[in-house]
């Protein structure tokens, strides 16, 4: 079955190239024009994936952005422009999984979209490692669930891929270069601010199951561990 893309950009050129560019990659897509319209697209079709622009009709991106996040678990990559820099981190922090600076090589963006399609597609049960436990911590790949002290930590897929990283080098600090190459996949190095919001999500997660949760350390210029 082919990953259904949704599109949301109010300039016709730009939507057009991209449409094309992913149905040429095997790719449905759809379109929204303007933020309500994004709104109701996503709610009826339940896309795979959003492409989604910050600067929008009607609702911008990053309402669209938190609507959608409060309601489903729908990757998320964000069109920002060059000058857009607190919107991209804004949208970062409400549950974007990656963003793209306009004007943007098509080339890039194809590969962010393969990398995110990869990391929320099903995993065979039986590649799915063991369960991982650290401390209060416990993963299961299986089930795409983790629990801190037994309470069941409400993540995404980009959340959850960025906890097993830190849980499977429980103890280890990890760089933001590392992370990004891990979790995001990227054979070059993207924005470390895309670490630091879903580090910060994450947290927010682990503080609503337990007030004084403190298991992910920052490294101060190095990176991120997970202790146990």
């Amino acid at each position: 079955m082919l990953a259904r893309i949704l599109v949301v950009d109010d300039e016709p050129p730009i939507v057009e190239m991209l449409a094309y560019n992913l149905k040429r990659a095997n790719y449905e897509v759809i379109t929204a024009r303007d933020g309500r319209e994004a709104i109701d697209m996503a709610r009826r079709e339940q896309p795979d994936l959003i492409i989604l622009d910050l600067m929008l009709p009607l609702l911008d991106g990053l309402e669209v952005c938190r609507v959608l996040r409060s309601e489903r678990d729908v990757p998320i990559i964000m069109l920002t422009a060059r000058d857009a820099e607190v919107d991209r981190v804004v949208g970062l922090e409400l549950g974007a999984d990656d963003y793209v600076v306009k004007p943007f090589s098509v080339r890039e963006l194809m590969v962010r979209v393969r990398n995110v399609l990869r990391r929320t597609a099903p995993r065979p049960a039986e590649t799915a490692p063991d369960t991982i436990r650290a401390g209060a911590l416990t993963i299961d790949t299986a089930r795409h669930q983790a629990r801190w002290q037994g309470a069941e930590l409400d993540l995404t897929a980009l959340e959850f891929d960025l906890l097993y990283t830190l849980a499977w080098h429980a103890e280890q600090v990890l760089s933001r270069e590392q992370l990004l190459k891990q979790v995001w996949g990227y054979d070059y190095y993207g924005d470390l601010r895309t670490v630091d919001a879903a580090v910060k999500r994450l947290r927010a997660k682990f503080r609503r199951a337990a007030p004084d949760a403190t298991p992910i350390v920052t490294i101060r210029g190095v990176g991120y561990k997970l202790t146990a």
